[in-house]
């Protein structure tokens, strides 16, 4: 049985002070929540505070975001390893909203997982199609596609150290959340890519998130989905009883 996952993506919400505020109140709420993985994952500013914050908790912090590189001259650009000495034991790669606002391409997502596991971090590497693709039928190519050229391209062994996020771009943010049958059967396909792109084992080990509008309303009903091993909360998780009564799904 996959251990399921919940993981808050607080985007650029947040200073050091709402942090601090944030997981005294969200931390006892899960005290007692053993039943899935929780990563929180703040703004780079914050990511300290939370790490500080979350020491002793059975809440994980990653990064929202990594450069591909260890170091150099990137102006703007955050690095693995600055990421692993802040807290960071995950970091979120390939996130739609880095896809379309910041136009990173497959290519790239490869290139910040390599370098995301060289550092010890455990990527959540995202994928999803746009409405136009599913309204042409092209969703499965669009995933299949991502998947070739980011989580396929790795090792078996590298492989074996990921997470999945499925993201149809078409829900995020939108309030539209994907029908619970519509994102296991994208879950389902993905884990299928898997099978044939490394072994049953793996695509059986896999654990796929959904993220996608999740509220406390909706959470039950995808989790029911055999095929969703957890989700990545957007909006939800800013707010601790919010989070905390997703996290809190059973």
């Amino acid at each position: 049985m996959r251990r399921r996952v919940i993981a808050g993506n607080w985007k650029m919400y947040k200073t050091l002070a709402e942090t601090r505020a944030f997981f005294s109140a969200f931390t006892p709420l899960v005290a007692n929540s053993r039943h899935c993985d929780i990563i929180i994952a703040p703004p780079f500013t914050a990511i300290s505070t939370a790490a500080e914050a979350a020491k002793g908790t059975n809440i994980a912090i990653s990064g929202q975001n990594v450069s591909w590189s260890k170091e150099g001259a990137f102006t703007g650009e955050v690095s693995a390893p600055m990421l692993t000495e802040a807290g960071c034991r995950y970091v979120i790669i390939g996130h739609s909203e880095r896809r379309q606002l910041f136009r990173e391409t497959d290519d790239n997502v490869a290139k910040k997982t390599l370098v995301a596991l060289d550092s010890g971090l455990t990527p959540i590497v995202c994928l999803g199609e746009m409405q136009e693709d599913r309204d042409a039928g092209l969703a499965e190519e669009v995933l299949l596609r991502q998947f070739t050229g980011g989580p396929g391209a790795l090792t078996p062994d590298e492989f074996s150290r990921i997470l999945i996020a499925y993201e149809p771009v078409w829900a995020i943010g939108t309030g539209r959340t994907a029908t619970p049958e519509i994102a296991a059967t994208a879950h389902r396909f993905l884990r299928r890519c898997a099978g044939e792109q490394f072994s049953v084992h793996h695509a059986s080990a896999l654990r796929i998130l959904y993220g996608g509008s999740v509220k406390p309303d909706n959470i039950q009903g995808l989790m029911a989905q055999e095929e969703l091993d957890g989700a990545l909360v957007g909006g939800a998780s800013l707010d601790p009883k919010s989070f905390a009564a997703i996290v809190n799904f059973k």
